[in-house]
Formats: C-alpha cells, structure tokens, sequence
C-alpha cells in the first residue's frame, strides 16, 4: 500500500512555508518512498476541503493518508481525520477559527500568492460546519492524533487546543511561537507516529 503525506497550509500561507519545506526536504532524505502532497489551497473553506477530498480520493483506495496540518490546516486536518480515520498532527491548531477570523473579513493578501481575495460572513459559517467534537477517552479516534503547541504562541491560545485533545497524544514545548520554532527537530517524533518506513514508490510531488 502507498503512503502519501498530506501538509495542510494555514490561513494566508503556501506550500512555500517553511514548515512545509522542511517536512518536504526531510521525506525526501529519510523516507523518499513517501508520497508528499502539498496544495495551494483555494481561499474560500468549503472549495478548500472539497480540494483535498478530491486530492484523496483521487489516489484510490491503495493508498494509505498520513495528514499534517498547520493552524487552520490543523483545523482541516481534523475534519478529513474524522472523515477518512486518518493519522493526523496537528501544529499549534486552530480551535475555533471562525471566531478568530471575523477580525479579517474583508480584503486579504497571500504574501506568497500576492492573491486579493475577500473573507466573508459566509466563510465563517463554512468553517463552523466544518467543525469536530472533541476525542473521548474512551473513543479510538484519540489515537489518530499527535497534537504540538507552544506556550508562546501569539495568534491561538494553546490552551484551547490542549484542553480540546486532552484525550490525545500532546506534546506543549514552553515558549516558541504560532510558526512552531523548530519544527524540523520534530520531523523524526512525527514520521514514528506514522510509523513510516523507507519501501519504495513513487516520491513526492
């Protein structure tokens, strides 16, 4: 069976982040039979989860998703673990984002894209659909999840994230910020959570 790793960008961001360049570079070295699959997500929540259930689905059912997801990508990894019982790790994850993002409705620019776009009312309603109850105690989805916070986050309350994954694998590192400061140094603790190992297939894309 394949495995394809899936890097889910936070809101304003690209497959140009740091963090997904670096998940990239090191698949590449340690695990080059790992697929790695990081779109440009579309701007708008709804057309942004139906991209990556396509991007999925697309693979068939041979090919086994490992999900990484940044901020609200943490967010949409959430969503797509629940739906397709898939691994995923969630860093510095937004909670409840349409609460955060009412205080950008209105023009955006991606500084990676240079893309104007508009968030609206409606977005905010989009992403609260999206939205997943918290993992029991008592419930396996618990194991599907790695969460990393960093106390000094300047955008989410990792508190909120702690709180809502207490059921679930954490790890919170003391100071940092919302870019997770050296997330490279938590490549090899996330590819043992994937249980990845170097069979050979197709690489990344």
């Amino acid at each position: 069976m394949k495995k394809n790793i899936l890097y889910i960008h936070g809101f304003n961001s690209s497959p140009l982040s740091l963090k997904a360049e670096q998940t990239r570079k090191y698949l590449a070295t340690s695990f080059p039979g790992v697929g790695f699959f990081c779109p440009q997500l579309a701007t708008t929540p709804a057309k942004a989860i139906t991209q990556l259930e396509q991007l999925i689905e697309k693979q068939g059912s041979n090919t086994q998703w490992y999900l990484i997801g940044s901020s609200l990508g943490g967010y949409f990894a959430s969503y797509l673990s629940q739906k397709y019982n898939s691994l995923a790790v969630l860093v510095n994850p937004a909670i409840t984002p349409y609460e955060l993002l009412h205080d950008y409705i209105g023009e955006q620019v991606n500084p990676y894209t240079e893309e104007v776009y508009q968030v609206t009312e409606d977005h905010m309603q989009q992403l609260k659909a999206l939205e997943q109850t918290a993992p029991a105690i008592d419930s396996k989805e618990k194991n599907n999840y790695l969460v990393m916070v960093q106390t000094g986050d300047e955008v989410l309350n990792y508190q909120e994230a702690v709180e809502k994954y207490q059921h679930c694998r954490l790890i919170v590192q003391e100071g940092g910020d919302h870019s997770f400061i050296n997330f490279d140094h938590c490549l090899a603790t996330i590819s043992d959570f994937f249980q990845l190992d170097n069979t050979k297939q197709i690489s990344s894309r």
